[in-house]
């Protein structure tokens, strides 16, 4: 119907947000019996699904506190609620219908630079940006990156050390430090070499100053751990584990202000196993991580 979308905002801001029909008509310079009309008329099929996802849309925008992009949300609504939906709906649908909605999602912040340091072992780039892994433990990658709360008007850190597995995408393990050094980085790895005492991955990071340590070589080597670098000032070579990094940001961190260290280390807790477990990934065939990973096992 013409203008369709303009009734549905309408409705919209007066239902949820308060404002009366009339000043809202007023603004759109509208009359409101055109409203009216439109609000009697015997809806078609398109239109009524239409409200169907509307309602859906804005549940899932609520549980998610608002982080839900156009894509995620389509994906959750056509896993979520393919039992009540006569068919998949598609992702311009839900963009039209969100973007009606006025709903986005928090917009990604650029990553500080960190200091460069002189490695004592270099490898090389042995993963070649080849981010597909057939089997679980074939290719892991590691980072850490920083995080701020703040104490008054004191600014403290805190930094988060990873290792995420490329065939289901799981955070296989990770730490939690007040600083960004050796004993963060080590202690990950020991955690999963300890959890996965028969995996011998490939094992990718950056250049950064733990990676590049000699101790750290001789735990991968006494690992059975294959050593991958990315070529120096190439994020990309590390995609997949930044592009985490920006998924956990965009959707708990950016745009709130931690005011403790607990809540900051509850948070980042919560969300890694709100990741592995429930958040769904088009790149694993709508599956979340553990059900990809639980997936192979039950194969095997």
């Amino acid at each position: 119907m013409r203008q369709e979308h303009i009734y549905v905002a309408i409705e919209f801001l007066n239902t949820h947000k308060g404002y009366s029909i009339k000043e809202i008509c007023l603004a759109l310079k509208l009359n409101r019996s055109s409203y009216y009309k439109w609000k009697k008329r015997v809806q078609s099929k398109s239109e009524l699904l239409n409200v169907q996802i509307t309602e859906y849309i804005k549940d899932f925008y609520e549980e998610s506190n608002g982080v839900l992009g156009y894509r995620q949300m389509c994906i959750n609504i056509n896993r979520e609620k393919t039992n009540e939906l006569p068919h998949n709906v598609n992702v311009k649908r839900i963009r039209r219908i969100m973007r009606i909605l006025g709903l986005k999602s928090v917009i990604r912040k650029k990553r500080p630079d960190y200091v460069k340091s002189t490695p004592e072992i270099t490898a090389e780039n042995v993963l070649k940006r080849d981010f597909k892994a057939t089997v679980p433990f074939e290719k892991w990658l590691t980072d850490v990156t920083e995080f701020k709360y703040y104490v008054g008007s004191e600014v403290k850190k805190l930094y988060l050390s990873a290792i995420l597995d490329l065939y289901d995408r799981r955070i296989a393990t990770y730490r939690i430090g007040d600083s960004n050094n050796n004993s963060l980085v080590f202690g990950t790895l020991d955690d999963a070499v300890r959890k996965n005492p028969n995996a011998h991955p490939l094992f990718h990071s950056d250049r950064g100053f733990q990676y590049t340590n000699r101790t750290f070589h001789g735990k991968l080597e006494a690992a059975g751990l294959i050593q991958s670098m990315s070529r120096v000032a190439k994020c990309i070579d590390n995609g997949p584990m930044e592009g985490f990094w920006g998924i956990l940001k965009r959707e708990r961190y950016y745009g709130k202000r931690f005011t403790d260290r607990e809540s900051l280390v509850t948070m980042i807790d919560e969300y890694i196993c709100y990741y592995n477990n429930q958040r769904l990934q088009r790149n694993l065939g709508v599956l979340t991580p553990m059900e990809k990973h639980e997936t192979y096992l039950q194969a095997a």
